[in-house]
């Protein structure tokens, strides 16, 4: 079951890796007319509705995205039927067809099917259309509906089991509805003390890849809060709108960074060298671009205490955020880039005050890192006497030396996917690669075959085992070239 989640988890990030661009039109939008929201600068409200487009649709991006990212080939007809999935339930439930259906006005429907159209059903479309693609994508029927046989088969099935899941969710649906909305109102009127305990849940998460999972309630338009498309779209209240991500910039942009910086002072002399290379990329990836996995992984199982206090000072940072009505937002993640664009936005409430918390967190975490580590001789990067070699290893495989056998061209890709497939034990003991975000994510017949030791020795900043055959080799920004090297040994 945690598997299956996972790999929901890691399909959403292909229609995640959308909202950047919806986040840049909408930014420079509202940057040329911060005020009028488009309505004085014919130009900002083209970006602007660009954008929308984009933030208004993410339950049909989340429907093909899972639809693609669950079916067991990446294919075409799988995507193309998660939307016919998504289609199909979002008119059927829609409040004018459940009003004719129920035989009443529709101004008395049930508000939930005036919500249908969000991203949790996106999510239950691209899961169905997923499995029909599996179980009918090769299926060959009697030569009279030969054409419909295999592939082609698959958007009608999905069509079919949509009108079943429908007539569940017709009854259902407002149950499920009501539940999100209890629960997202319970922690909302928390206030700041909610949007904290949100943000030490969605730290601890990470290492599972279920924060999506939790992301969704808050972020997205599941139980009514939607803080992403209601700050972007300046729908909401300044200064409480935006609360459940503001508090994600300070820790991002300088506290985590500053964590870099006091794993590197605390690292033996004869390996910060190596240390400093590792934590500088880290750092300045979650800086920019607020992808913090490479520095998380760098020391969430060497050093869980470490991560432990990291989950407290993101929840705090939240809540210090929602208490003083500090917000800004973020299309993809909280780094410099979206706290640059979202900072003219209407609903931008004294965003540069976020900067000034950072700093303060920036103290925090690295006194703090600094004083447990010392304290506890905690093994992160560089404290080992191993790890200057594992170190210097991984520094060759990144800087692409010398070619190894099966590695194809020599670049630093090549030479990382081949050493680390071989380290996951090659052809005999690997069933499936994929990958998110940053990380690759295989699927072993057995796990005793595989080497850690020898994975990490190309410079990885973690692995992480996630179930008797499941396994995810944290890479960092760069993990689809890597998985794509992969693929092509495995070939």
């Amino acid at each position: 079951m945690m598997n299956y989640l996972q790999r929901i988890g890691r399909s959403l990030m292909l229609p995640v890796a959308v909202l950047p661009a919806a986040a840049i039109l909408m930014g420079i939008g509202y940057w040329m007319d911060p005020t009028g929201w488009g309505a004085s600068i014919p130009a900002a409200a083209f970006l602007i509705k660009a954008g929308s487009s984009i933030i208004d649709n993410m339950g049909i991006l989340f429907a093909v995205g899972v639809a693609l990212g669950m079916a067991k080939e990446r294919d075409g007809s799988a995507a193309l039927s998660g939307l016919v999935a998504f289609l199909v339930i979002t008119t059927l439930l829609s409040s004018d067809t459940v009003a004719m259906l129920q035989g009443i006005d529709a101004a008395k429907v049930n508000p939930a099917f005036g919500k249908i159209e969000n991203q949790f059903i996106g999510i239950l479309s691209g899961i169905i259309a997923s499995i029909m693609y599996n179980r009918f994508s090769h299926v060959k029927l009697v030569d009279a509906l030969a054409f419909f046989s295999g592939k082609r088969l698959v958007p009608i099935m999905s069509a079919v089991a949509m009108l079943i899941v429908s007539g569940i969710l017709l009854f259902v649906w407002p149950v499920v509805f009501s539940g999100l909305v209890s629960f997202g109102e319970a922690i909302s009127k928390l206030g700041f003390v909610g949007a904290g305990l949100y943000g030490f849940f969605n730290r601890l998460l990470i290492p599972t890849g279920l924060h999506h999972a939790l992301n969704s309630v808050f972020w997205f338009d599941v139980a009514g809060i939607n803080d992403i498309g209601n700050f972007w779209s300046g729908k909401g209240t300044k200064g409480v709108t935006g609360m459940y991500q503001a508090g994600f910039f300070p820790v991002m942009m300088f506290g985590l960074p500053a964590a870099a910086l006091a794993m590197y002072h605390t690292a033996k002399t004869k390996n910060k060298k190596q240390v400093a290379s590792l934590m500088l990329a880290a750092g300045v990836a979650s800086f920019f671009t607020g992808v913090t996995e490479p520095l998380e992984f760098a020391f969430m199982f060497v050093a869980p205490l470490l991560f432990v206090a990291h989950a407290v000072l993101t929840g705090l940072s939240l809540a210090v955020a929602a208490f003083f009505h500090w917000t800004a937002g973020f299309g993809f993640s909280a780094g410099f880039i979206d706290f640059f664009l979202s900072s003219r936005l209407p609903l931008a409430n004294s965003p540069y005050m976020l900067i000034v918390q950072g700093l303060v967190f920036a103290v925090l975490y690295y006194f703090l890192f600094r004083f447990l580590i010392v304290k506890f001789n905690l093994m992160t990067p560089g404290r080992e006497e191993n790890d200057a070699a594992k170190l210097d290893e991984g520094l060759v495989v990144n800087e692409a030396a010398p070619a190894v056998a099966g590695a194809g061209t020599e670049n630093k890709f090549t030479l990382m996917a081949a050493r680390i497939y071989e380290g996951l034990g090659g052809d005999d003991n690997v069933t499936s690669i994929d990958n998110c975000v940053t990380r690759l994510r295989i699927e072993v017949k057995d796990m005793k075959a595989v080497d850690q030791q020898k994975i990490k020795a190309t410079g990885v900043p973690g692995i992480n085992i996630v179930g008797a055959s499941s396994i995810q080799v944290i890479v960092g920004t760069n993990v689809q070239f890597v998985a794509d090297e992969m693929q092509k040994i495995r070939k």
